[in-house]
């Protein structure tokens, strides 16, 4: 049976009594077959006797634009339906007043990682991201928490945070979980239209193009763009709109004048007000 709570005090005193280690998987709710595999990982690392937990929480201070706010998927009863079936031990599924002071003015702020990649295009996430996972940490004092590898600048992001912090919580970034014909999967994916989701693998055969330039030797950085830009821009629908598309160190996150050593290629695409992300790690 799954423990569904609200309140801050009531979770903690549930946790106080449930066998360690605990599992954090934090989400924003929409669960998909991606978020279900975090789940299944985070059992195997705790084991059958340790607690595996949810937070779904639609964190409001980490959208840039009003409009994905008011238009993220929020099927909470289905979401929970899906948690007790994978087994969960507790779901926090705290409400914005709860976890948010009226006039809050504290936030956990990055000052390199998210420099370029979403960071640049989406003013003020990364630290609503921060700042609602530092507060779950010290909510729910997991030992360990479990993060997908699609959002690699989040999962680099928190990795830092961890670590100039001092917070005492192993991170497990889990492999991307994608569709047959290669879309990452994500929440997001359900408000495509049919024409839109028929297309929209062309962002991982673009990143892979590119990709295959590799074995070459070739070292300038604009070649591994020119050739992902032209894939995802060729015979694009109408209302297709790469919002940005850079090729960066792997650790680092910043953009690369030569190409010698692992580099991620990453890139966001519009279909429409729909913001799809993706990334492909290169090896010279």
């Amino acid at each position: 049976m799954i423990h569904r709570h609200s309140e801050v005090s009531s979770v903690r005193s549930v946790l106080k009594k449930l066998p360690r280690p605990h599992a954090l998987v934090p989400t924003m709710g929409a669960l998909h077959e991606g978020h279900l595999e975090l789940l299944r990982a985070a059992r195997e690392h705790v084991g059958p006797e340790g607690t595996v937990i949810i937070s779904i929480f639609v964190n409001p201070i980490q959208f840039d634009r009003p409009e994905d706010l008011t238009s993220y998927p929020q099927p909470l009863e289905q979401d929970l339906a899906l948690c007790e079936a994978e087994g969960v031990d507790v779901a926090f599924v705290p409400e914005a007043a709860s976890l948010y002071a009226s006039d809050h003015s504290i936030l956990v702020t990055d000052s390199l990682l998210s420099k370029h990649l979403c960071g640049a295009t989406r003013p003020g996430h990364f630290d609503g991201v921060l700042t609602i996972v530092l507060k779950l940490f010290h909510i729910l004092h997991p030992d360990l928490a479990i993060f997908g590898k699609k959002d690699f600048q989040q999962l680099a992001l928190i990795h830092r945070m961890v670590r100039d912090l001092n917070v005492s919580v192993k991170i497990i970034g889990h492999p991307t979980v994608r569709e047959e014909d290669g879309l990452a999967l994500s929440s997001r994916n359900r408000r495509l239209t049919p024409a839109h989701r028929a297309d929209a693998p062309r962002i991982r055969r673009a990143l892979s193009a590119a990709r295959d330039l590799a074995p070459s030797g070739e070292q300038n950085p604009q070649v591994y763009l020119d050739a992902a830009r032209h894939h995802l821009l060729l015979e694009a629908p109408a209302d297709f709109k790469i919002d940005y598309l850079e090729f960066v160190d792997s650790l680092s996150l910043q953009p690369i004048s030569k190409f010698v050593s692992p580099a991620t290629l990453a890139t966001a695409c519009l279909y429409g007000d729909v913001r799809l992300i993706d990334h492909i790690e290169i090896l010279p």
